[in-house]
């Protein structure tokens, strides 16, 4: 039996899940989007771009592109080190357990060969964000990471809350504990994309991390308050109000191309009502609405 992370469901956090359930089975019968290729190869780019942009990473959207495709690129080497090493941790996502230490230890490596001493490695030093010479965050002992994040991986793989809350949790949990030396960040966003994924491919392909990047402030705001709380409710109502928009955003996009995701984005929420219930079994619903009671 594992202990089950400090969190805290509410009503809002509900809501979000179930209008993401809706908006992702819409997208899936709906569109082209699990088809477009290309879209997908945008996607990922996009996300990679962003999640080193959030750690400081300096090169374009353009120049990450230009980098992923082999071309030379003017800038630091560190830079476009870290570019080639996400690349490879996106490219194999699917191929990894979200809930095995080794495949966490491994993907670390991938992330960020040739960049820190104690790749692929938990730290075993203690570690900390600060801000100027006031510190944000000061991770565990180190004698305690191995513990943890096993213990958090048990619980998420034997629990039944739904995987986009799992996924969450999992994420905020990481940036709590910080088991490496460097990479956290990149780490807690990958697995939670990891975790979304294996419950439905369709969200290898979502860039959240664009709009994380976007509202960086408030994404370092939640996981610090959910640090100081010791409850990641404030974080998992943020990441799903991220996924949310990054959904829509998808279908939206799909829209503009012409293809039949009318219905998805329609303004008439009488006609987005009707679509929805035609779609949904009342089977997909009731996984939704008990989660308060979880």
């Amino acid at each position: 039996m594992y202990q089950r992370p400090a969190y805290t469901l509410t009503e809002k956090i509900a809501d979000y899940l179930a209008k993401v359930v809706e908006t992702v089975t819409l997208l899936e019968v709906r569109t082209d989007f699990k088809r477009d290729i290309r879209l997908h190869r945008k996607n990922k780019v996009r996300s990679i771009h962003s999640s080193l942009a959030i750690e400081g990473n300096t090169l374009t959207l353009d120049e990450v592109t230009a980098v992923i495709a082999g071309k030379l690129v003017a800038g630091k080497q560190v830079g476009i080190k870290e570019v080639k090493n996400a690349y490879d941790a996106y490219d194999r996502i699917m191929t990894f357990s979200p809930y095995k230490l080794e495949d966490f230890l491994k993907t670390h490596k991938l992330m960020t060969d040739g960049l820190v001493k104690e790749s692929g490695k938990f730290r075993r030093s203690d570690v900390g964000v600060f801000d100027g010479d006031a510190a944000v965050h000061v991770g565990v002992r180190p004698q305690f990471v191995h513990g943890l994040i096993s213990g958090l991986f048990g619980w998420a793989k034997e629990s039944d809350l739904h995987p986009i809350l799992k996924s969450a949790i999992v994420h905020s949990e990481i940036e709590t504990v910080h088991p490496f030396a460097d990479g956290n960040g990149r780490m807690g966003r990958l697995w939670q994309t990891l975790i979304l994924a294996k419950w439905n491919p369709i969200f290898e392909w979502m860039p959240m991390e664009s709009l994380i990047y976007k509202n960086r402030q408030q994404y370092y705001d939640v996981l610090q308050s959910a640090q100081w709380t010791n409850d990641a409710g404030v974080f998992i109502e943020f990441s799903l109000s991220v996924l949310l928009e990054t959904v829509k955003a998808q279908a939206k996009s799909q829209t503009e191309e012409g293809s039949s995701a009318e219905r998805i984005m329609s303004k008439d929420s009488d006609n987005y009502e009707r679509s929805l219930s035609e779609v949904l079994s009342e089977a997909d619903l009731k996984k939704v609405r008990p989660i308060l009671a979880s």
